[in-house]
């Protein structure tokens, strides 16, 4: 299986703060990968540096197209949707327009599709982004970004703040994404949505990946647990 996305000795900054320390990491061809780790540990700053938006170095490609140096719109273009977990919905506009302003044509996720996986944003199509609840907020962030038609989604935090039953919908739309061969980095602090993906999973400590394998082989592991992941 071809690599999608290929890090080397990815090291990036904010000022003068080296946050990542020479990443390694890969993901192929409809892969889903949990990226995991305390806060703090640069997980977001790495979703940050695939998409542009921190100052790095070292190699980075994205289906042999190098990253390091591309603005963040050019890196979008070529097939990477980014879900932050602000979320970043423009609040002024309603749902609908929210949803259309992403749409690319002969995209495979419509409009319709994001109305059929959570029937309360076609409910609230016309109500604007800055009134929906936080969950609502991350089903359209989400969802907005899809209709941009990506080959990889970066998702930082999709399950934070979030009720158990939409949480449920939010997982039920990333697997529907792996039916439809959409490769996606799962940024979370638990494992919880990347047990239903089956997905392979990498721990973050200190700026480099201390762990790379299957969940089962994680939690076998006690000295990664116990040394860079949250037990108790």
């Amino acid at each position: 299986m071809s690599a999608q996305l290929h890090i080397d000795n990815l090291c990036a900054w904010y000022g003068a703060a080296q946050v990542l320390h020479g990443v390694h990491l890969r993901i192929d061809d409809g892969e889903a990968v949990a990226l995991v780790g305390r806060n703090g540990s640069g997980r977001s700053t790495l979703a940050k540096a695939i998409m542009g938006l921190v100052r790095c170095a070292g190699d980075m490609r994205y289906r042999d197209v190098q990253l390091v140096g591309l603005r963040a719109h050019r890196i979008a273009r070529l097939g990477i949707g980014y879900v932050p977990e602000t979320r970043d919905a423009f609040p002024a506009l309603t749902v609908r327009e929210n949803l259309l302003l992403g749409e690319r044509k002969g995209t495979r996720f419509t409009l319709r599709d994001a109305y059929r996986l959570f029937p309360v944003l076609e409910e609230r199509s016309s109500v604007k982004a800055g009134a929906l609840s936080g969950g609502e907020q991350q089903m359209l962030a989400l969802a907005r970004t899809l209709t941009g038609d990506p080959s990889l989604v970066v998702i930082d935090e999709p399950g934070e703040g979030l009720a158990p039953q939409v949480l449920a919908q939010v997982a039920a739309c990333l697997a529907m994404l792996r039916e439809r061969g959409v490769a996606m980095l799962l940024i979370e602090e638990r494992l919880t949505i990347a047990r239903a993906l089956d997905a392979r999973v990498a721990v973050m400590g200190q700026g480099v990946i201390r762990f790379d394998g299957a969940i089962a082989s994680l939690v076998r592991n006690e000295a990664v647990m116990r040394e860079w992941l949250s037990v108790g």
